[in-house]
């Protein structure tokens, strides 16, 4: 009787082995299947055209090549959007999220609205990026020299919201003092470059992706005037020159020669914790963290191919500029890492945030 029990147990093994092994295959094959990527976003911003670079290479190198179909699903400075995928997406490998620092800094912060919980979400792919502050060449201003001349104007700036990806640039513009007039509720960067090119703002913000393909030639034309970039900050707080724009002076450096002194104190520690967990590691393609080791491993797999094509340098170049691509166990590591923000600093933010804003968490 033991023999049999033992047969029969080693059968029923070997069947639902049988059984499982359709379902695993299925799951590592996308043949005929739509991904749908959502995009907190509208079309036209830097995580719009982030993702729309990313979306063929992965159809094109996910198992069985899917069609990928970006969803831009705006709104919140993307808590919209990221609320909707916590709530809506599926754990079979069909449904990824872009995630920026708009969709990290209000998690961070504990902003009410956040439905969603990055520690659900699994990090497959992270894009580093910079960014460039420009304005209208009407100021008449073309460096550092000229900062107390715009100081004396009222300057309008067409934001998605204070927590939003713009928040390093705000306080960046705070410790410069200037009279900045957000008007808040755009839906991605993108809407706030047109409302800058129609004259609605004098000054405006893209992150390199969008800065180098809709912006550069706004420069070339006459039409916008750079100020700094926001520079690259790395993991001790050190700032250096952006790589995709070398010649131009990052925001410290302007700071330093526009007011005779190095930028210091709280704000200027809060200004750096904000660029490490939103730009230092800003762009992210996450999945849902129940998924499937192995179509967890598929992405990744695709993200590794992506990534070490002979030409992605090349082809990336505009769309992405040249920062090094995080990708799989290393992307998520990193993840956690950026999101733990000291306490004092985050209880400097929500009081600034406040009483500048009047937003409360």
């Amino acid at each position: 009787m033991k023999g049999f029990t033992k047969t029969l147990r080693g059968i029923l093994a070997v069947a639902a082995l049988t059984t499982a092994l359709p379902q695993i295959v299925a799951a590592q094959d996308f043949k005929g299947e739509t991904v749908e990527w959502t995009v907190p976003f509208g079309v036209g911003g830097g995580t719009d055209v982030w993702a729309r670079f990313f979306a063929p290479l992965l159809s094109q190198n996910l198992p069985g090549q899917p069609n990928v179909v970006v969803l831009n699903v705006p709104g919140g400075g993307s808590i919209t959007g990221a609320n909707q995928f916590a709530q809506r997406a599926s754990d079979d490998g069909l449904s990824i999220l872009g995630t920026s620092a708009s969709t990290q800094y209000p998690a961070i912060l504990g902003d009410p609205r956040v439905r969603y919980d990055y520690a659900e979400w699994k990090a497959v792919l992270a894009s580093p990026t910079g960014g460039v502050v420009y304005v209208d060449p009407r100021y008449g201003v073309s460096g550092p020299a000229d900062l107390d001349s715009l100081r004396a104007e009222e300057i309008r700036f067409a934001s998605q919201g204070a927590t939003a990806l713009e928040m390093p640039v705000l306080l960046a513009l705070k410790m410069l003092e200037l009279n900045i007039r957000p008007v808040f509720g755009m839906e991605s960067r993108g809407a706030g470059r047109l409302a800058f090119e129609r004259g609605e703002a004098g000054i405006d913000f893209q992150t390199s992706s969008a800065y180098l393909g809709s912006v550069v030639p706004l420069v070339d034309a006459g039409k916008a005037m750079p100020l700094f970039s926001m520079g690259i900050v790395d993991a001790e707080g050190n700032v250096s020159r952006d790589p995709s724009y070398p010649d131009m002076p990052t925001f410290v450096e302007f700071f330093t020669e526009a007011t005779g002194a190095a930028p210091e104190g709280e704000a200027f520690e809060a200004w750096k914790a904000l660029m490490i967990a939103g730009y230092s590691l800003q762009k992210m393609v996450v999945l849902p963290r129940d998924v499937p080791a192995e179509v967890h491993d598929a992405y990744v797999a695709a993200a590794e191919a992506i990534v070490a094509a002979p030409d992605f340098r090349e082809r990336a170049g505009e769309e992405l500029g040249v920062y090094d691509q995080l990708v799989g166990d290393e992307a998520d590591a990193a993840l956690q890492e950026a999101l733990t923000v000291d306490p004092e600093i985050r209880a400097f933010l929500t009081e600034w945030l406040s009483q500048d804003y009047g937003v409360r968490f």
